[in-house]
């Protein structure tokens, strides 16, 4: 409700929850409206109503967005700058079967777009090589030296993927050995062009396609649909069905936490009904090295499939990803899984030690007298391919802006940042390289990353406290956890859940439906696993529901919740499938609750 001064009442009166947030409802007036007339018109239930209004869809659209199509959704691939230049190119490399080098990045994005081109240029009959970087020796993007390596073993053409929109220097080098290179990349990048035969990229500053949304899969997509276009104009038959890609273009798209909107969305949609036809064996053998139990959704490529593939790139061997992603040989794909497998197992052990340390460090500087509005957290030793996750990690637990760097014996910090909604942490780390504070470092409003020194690090503190403190007491003062509505244990069904999953799939731009669950009973509640709560959940009416709250054991949340038992709560979170031994069952993934006496 929106009371006549323009505020909204509290949801269920819950102005400080166990987190600290005040709850509303993510409808106002207007959307209210429009979900009352979309239940009313199609017959959708009243309540996937409310979560498709509320996500800016009108009337009229809504039961085509329950089914979104790919062909309604993407344009003509000529729309980005850049791309008739690169699609000749491209072209012209197949008719001549040039050798091809790919360069790609270390993370999910890069290795993806690298596998799609390869198994597209191999298809069509192409020597091809994927070049993946190493994360601690090369850094991020294209360097003189691999690109006189890549010229070395007689490649005339060099697609960058992921990158390469701001390596100015290698690129240089690249035309100076007389190598084409195609850039094909969607970060943000300065009115200043790389020298590139072709450099198709949404976040170009003279690009207008309106596309700066697209990971960088989909910009590798769109470019072969290019592609292709141009070789059936030559007569010449292309590489690979291109829809048979679609399951790394949505794999990317998740992992990369690009906004869930629009064509990303038919992405998404599209690539998980290739990806649960088990056509490429390598995400086949990784699903089966995780013990995926059922059909593919998003939440498994995000956290189950995408931590795996990162995992040889955090700590290992950095081409393992795209090898996995590329490769059609079943032994070789399980071979690999079984690596990253480990890996990711390896990962997680060293996340945990130093997780403990920089929560430690955090806590001791919020406990200070001048509480920072940015989180920096350093140590010499920290195995820098981590730092990203620690990042996230303290972003979620203290709701600030987090960098996390690893300092090698001679004084040079790699590291990653992760911001939160409302300030633009990579517009801050460009103009910190801009002022000499780091020597590299570059990103998005959410995520960056950095390379400084370390006898920069107190100038780094100062520079990002003075340029971000007054957008972070801001983005503070908004902290609320919107609502789509009110659910009894009752209500949360299997139906429901189905129906909820055709306004999907969710992630970043396009939020997982919130609901709270007022005045339920703590039946019992216990942690499990390393830092996770499960708790029974009781309605008024006597039925009862599972619940379990991911990394929350050692929050005031998780303790509230252990020590509840007996005890009536006002609990929010989003409904979720548990799959074990073939049987689906219904449970709420906690993220919030405020005890229902206050």
């Amino acid at each position: 409700m929106v009371f006549v001064d323009g505020t909204q009442r509290d949801f269920l009166g819950v102005s400080n929850s166990l987190r600290g947030l005040r709850w509303v409802e993510r409808l106002d007036g207007v959307t209210r409206n429009t979900a009352t007339a979309i239940a009313q018109t199609t017959g959708i239930p009243e309540l996937v109503a409310r979560v498709i209004a509320a996500r800016g869809i009108g009337q009229e659209e809504a039961e085509r967005f329950l089914d979104p199509k790919l062909r309604d959704l993407m344009p003509d691939p000529s729309v980005l700058t850049g791309m008739e230049a690169a699609a000749a190119r491209l072209a012209a490399a197949v008719t001549r079967r040039e050798r091809i080098a790919i360069f790609g990045d270390y993370d999910v994005d890069g290795g993806s777009s690298a596998a799609m081109l390869k198994r597209f240029f191999a298809g069509a009959g192409c020597e091809c090589e994927i070049y993946i970087p190493d994360r601690i020796f090369e850094g991020y993007g294209p360097n003189v030296q691999a690109m006189r390596e890549l010229a070395d073993r007689g490649n005339s053409l060099i697609i960058t993927a992921d990158c390469g929109a701001t390596s100015f220097e290698a690129l240089e080098e690249a035309a100076r050995l007389g190598r084409d290179v195609v850039v094909l990349d969607h970060h943000q990048m300065g009115v200043e062009m790389p020298v590139a035969h072709a450099l198709v990229n949404p976040n170009r500053q003279d690009d207008l396609s309106g596309l700066g949304h697209l990971c960088a899969a989909g910009v590798v997509f769109m470019t072969l649909v290019a592609v292709q276009r141009e070789l059936r104009k030559k007569g010449v038959a292309g590489g690979v069905d291109l829809m048979s890609l679609l399951d790394l273009v949505a794999l990317a798209t998740v992992c990369d936490v690009v906004p869930l909107k629009g064509l990303n969305r038919a992405f998404v949609v599209s690539g998980l009904k290739v990806m649960r036809s088990q056509a490429n064996v390598g995400l086949t053998a990784l699903a089966r090295a995780a013990r995926l139990d059922g059909p593919v959704q998003p939440y498994h490529l995000g956290f189950l499939l995408g931590p795996r593939i990162n995992a040889g790139g955090r700590i290992g061997d950095a081409a393992l990803g795209a090898r996995l992603l590329s490769t059609s040989d079943e032994y070789e794909a399980n071979e690999i899984a079984e690596q990253l497998e480990k890996l990711n197992a390896e990962r997680q052990a060293v996340e945990a030690v130093m997780l403990e340390e920089a929560f430690a460090e955090a806590d001791a500087e919020l406990a200070g007298a001048q509480k920072p509005a940015v989180l920096i957290t350093e140590r010499q030793g920290w195995h820098p391919g981590v730092v990203g996750l620690l990042a996230s990690r303290m972003k979620d637990r203290y709701r600030l802006p987090s960098i996390a760097i690893a300092f090698d014996g001679n004084g040079k910090g790699t590291g990653s940042g992760r911001s939160i909604a409302g300030v633009d942490l990579g517009k801050a780390v460009r103009a910190a390289v801009s002022e000499g504070v780091v020597e590299k470092g570059g990103g998005h409003p959410m995520a960056a990353g950095i390379t400084v020194r370390r006898e920069k690090l107190g100038d780094l503190r100062a520079f990002m406290e003075e340029r971000l403190r007054d957008a972070v007491l801001k983005a503070n003062e908004a902290q609320v956890l919107k609502l789509d509505g009110a659910l009894s244990a009752r209500g949360a069904s299997l139906e429901l859940h189905g129906l909820l999953e055709k306004a999907g799939p969710y992630g970043a731009g396009h939020p997982q439906p919130m609901f709270a669950l007022p005045n339920h009973l703590i039946v019992s509640s216990s942690p499990v696993g390393r830092d996770h709560v499960s708790a029974t959940l009781k309605g008024s009416d006597g039925a009862t529901l599972r619940a379990i709250g991911f990394r929350i054991a050692d929050e005031a949340l998780g303790r509230a919740l252990i020590q509840g038992q007996g005890r009536r709560f006002h609990i929010a979170g989003n409904l979720d499938v548990n799959v074990w031994q073939g049987q689906r069952r219904m449970q709420l993934r906690i993220s919030d609750a405020a005890p229902a006496e206050a």
